[in-house]
């Protein structure tokens, strides 16, 4: 009995989307469901630039960066992200090369090259969309940097100009 279950687990993860996850969610911290935040206000929002149909990315050019007081990361930039509800887990990750120069936070996850948007239900005010309060860090004040999103097998890098424009 134990050896069919242990079998079965196996080939579970020998199957392409769920090996993929798998790794995924097990390396990198996750933003749970928990982190979403309300935001406070009326106001109207609709997504402008969306990544793979499900996730709502900070605009191209983010003009403002602040010292952060942290010796390894001396600079922030804050920018949410938001995630269409009940879509699958997201991972969002900086690409090796940049891992010396960005790091990035969304949910409770802080200062990280990767990590997990956990799949949630709806549960802010914007509808079917999920926010998280976060952004960059940054070891210079300024740089275009790149991020990969990935959903199940498909994935996008998207660049982002922190304090300064991306040619």
């Amino acid at each position: 009995m134990r050896f069919s279950i242990v079998m079965v687990a196996l080939a579970l993860l020998a199957l392409p989307g769920l090996s993929a996850f798998a790794s995924q969610s097990s390396s990198s911290p996750t933003a749970r469901c928990d982190n979403i935040i309300e935001p406070a206000g009326s106001f109207a929002w609709r997504p402008e630039r969306v990544v793979l149909g499900v996730v709502a990315v900070p605009p191209a050019f983010i003009p403002q960066t602040v010292a952060s007081g942290n010796g390894r990361w001396p600079y922030w930039s804050k920018s949410g992200l938001v995630v269409r509800a009940n879509s699958r887990p997201v991972r969002v990750s900086v690409p090796r090369r940049w891992r010396q120069r960005a790091a990035i936070g969304w949910g409770n996850v802080d200062a990280v090259s990767a990590l997990v948007i956990a799949s949630c239900p709806p549960s802010s005010s914007l509808g079917r969309w999920n926010p998280y309060a976060g952004g960059f860090h940054l070891r210079s004040r300024a740089a275009c940097v790149p991020l990969t999103f990935r959903i199940g097998s498909r994935s996008a890098t998207v660049r982002f100009g922190v304090g300064t424009r991306c040619s």
